[in-house]
């Protein structure tokens, strides 16, 4: 995972358990007040809410204590990795594309960062500058030229 990925988690787990759980706790505190916890809706549906806010915590905590951050400055840019930038050109409508490799968690390919799990990113995956890239896509085969990597 890259340090923005990273640092992005980690904000997202402190307002889960900051902000998050005392927003649930005073609702959980309202729909006591109401009465007959038994046959209270509120109280239930808030209780169900804390389950749940309590699992995605346990999750992120999880995945945060088993990141691998990646080095930026160990990568090798003769080759297409992890957090390499990739020009390539389709070479059947000879439209030129530019990605970044990310990990999956961090994909968003409205920001042109694609998984390196998806069948484009593995596709491209240990590839070099001048290499033509068959990728097995729902669609079918589609074969990009590699044009330039950098980081």
């Amino acid at each position: 995972m890259t340090k923005g990925g990273y640092e992005k988690l980690k904000a997202e787990l402190d307002d889960l358990k900051t902000v998050k759980r005392q927003e649930i706790a005073a609702a959980i505190a309202e729909a006591r007040e109401k009465g007959d916890l038994s046959e209270n809706a509120e109280y239930k549906a808030a209780k169900d809410e804390q389950g749940m806010l309590e699992m995605k915590i346990s999750q992120l905590d999880t995945k945060l204590a088993m990141v691998r951050l990646l080095d930026e400055s160990q990568i090798d840019s003769s080759k297409v990795s992890l957090l390499t930038t990739v020009r390539l050109k389709n070479l059947k409508n000879d439209k030129e594309l530019k990605y970044t490799i990310v990990p999956e968690s961090e994909s968003d390919i409205a920001a042109k960062r694609i998984s390196s799990n998806s069948p484009v990113g593995e596709g491209l995956l240990g590839k070099k500058v001048g290499d033509i890239a068959e990728v097995k896509t729902p669609r079918g085969v589609i074969e990009f030229e590699i044009l330039e990597i950098t980081i």
